[in-house]
């Protein structure tokens, strides 16, 4: 029993110890002019809701939940959104050549279709992040047009 109370010790001395580990955040106030929203024409309606599904994970801005304070939640979440601007980051859309970005808009079509985009573990709690099938073809069309504008 004496044991049991020594390991609940530490490792409630460890999870208050992480809690003090500095983190960088991934917020801006600025929108760069290579952000895809101001280079291509985008619809009103397609770009509020690429904002609310994609740009918090695929921009230099994000928008944090309350809950990114509590550490180890904080880490698994800055992990995702390196990741995802690792792939794609719609601030420095204008950055890339033609070529990248037909590709990049193919891979968008081919995740939006899939429902691989947005990630599950990110709707589960933004339930507004989200697409409707009409959503989702909107979106799909959109991108489709712009891609064999390139």
């Amino acid at each position: 029993m004496k044991i049991l109370k020594i390991i609940a010790l530490v490792l409630l001395v460890a999870i208050v110890g992480i809690q003090f580990v500095p983190t960088t955040r991934n917020q801006s106030d600025t929108v760069p002019e290579t952000d895809f929203m101001l280079v291509n024409n985008v619809p009103k309606t397609i770009q509020k809701k690429l904002e609310v599904s994609c740009y918090d994970c695929h921009s230099n801005n994000t928008q944090y939940p309350w809950y990114n304070k509590v550490q180890p939640v904080t880490w698994f979440l800055e992990g995702h959104i390196k990741e995802g601007k690792a792939e794609l980051n719609f601030n420095e859309w204008d950055s890339l050549s033609a070529r990248r970005k037909k590709s990049k808009l193919q891979s968008i079509i081919k995740q939006v279709e899939s429902g691989e985009m947005p990630l599950s573990s990110y709707t589960l709690i933004h339930s507004d992040a989200k697409f409707s099938k009409e959503e989702a073809n909107e979106i799909i069309n959109f991108i489709t047009q712009l891609k064999d504008s390139l």
